[in-house]
């Protein structure tokens, strides 16, 4: 009576039922951990511009692989020594390109704009390929601007890494910065107004703005003219440049 019992159609697909059911939930517990959610963390260097940064004001003439559109996604795993990271925005490594270079002193602080604040290990800085600064964070998650004071650069042009190790996974964000320490080049902006203390908090892609609404972006405020999210203040019509700070 059993097994006539289980080959009726009602029981057949309950069966059925119930193995579609197991088959889901072992996939479930199996997937592996790209299928699922993990936490994101952006950042760039923003003062003295980044090449990034440079690409997302198209400050230069030529295509950065779509970096211009995302300059806080240059991530890979730690260790490279590359402006890349190793990541897919090769042209970022292209030491033969004219990246435009800022005049800087000796000392000069330098400004990360992080769309979305990770715990941090260390932030390192190198010249030239050579470890000029470490900054340890030890696991403490940054806010949405991060300011670091480099003193006794060399003069000179230079090739400046910044690397921001986050503390949680094996990865890095990467940042290169052309200087010229000391020299009698064009300040980083010459026509810039003479520059006022930034009081707007800093722009985060996350975060929705209506109009009338400021925000700071590369030490410059803008003001949104509507309703806008995700929008890179120096490269969208919705905001308008107020002047630096």
């Amino acid at each position: 009576m059993r097994v006539t019992a289980l080959r009726t159609p009602v029981a057949r697909a309950v069966l059925g039922a119930l193995a579609v059911l197991a088959l889901t939930l072992t996939a479930l517990v199996a997937a592996p951990r790209s299928m699922t959610p993990t936490a994101q963390a952006h950042g760039w260097v923003v003062s003295p511009p980044s090449r990034q940064d440079h690409c997302a004001k198209r400050t230069v003439s030529w295509t950065c692989n779509g970096v211009e559109y995302e300059p806080h996604s240059v991530e890979a795993p730690k260790g490279s020594m590359l402006c890349s990271g190793g990541s897919r925005f090769t042209t970022l490594d292209n030491d033969s390109l004219p990246w435009p270079r800022t005049t800087i002193g000796s000392t000069h602080t330098f400004q990360w704009t992080l769309t979305a604040r990770h715990r941090t290990s260390t932030w390192e800085y190198f010249v030239d390929g050579r470890l000029f600064k470490t900054v340890n964070d030890g696991g403490a998650q940054p806010g949405a601007t991060v300011t670091h004071t480099l003193t006794g650069l060399p003069s000179g042009n230079h090739k400046i890494l910044a690397r921001w190790n986050v503390f949680d996974t094996g990865n890095a964000f990467y940042a290169c910065v052309d200087v010229n320490v000391g020299g009698t080049g064009s300040p980083e902006d010459p026509t810039d107004p003479p520059a006022e203390e930034c009081t707007a908090a800093a722009w985060d892609s996350a975060a929705t703005y209506l109009g009338g609404d400021q925000v700071t972006y590369s030490n410059h405020t803008y003001q949104a003219k509507w309703w806008t999210r995700g929008e890179i203040p120096s490269s969208s019509d919705v905001w308008v440049d107020q002047g630096a700070c």
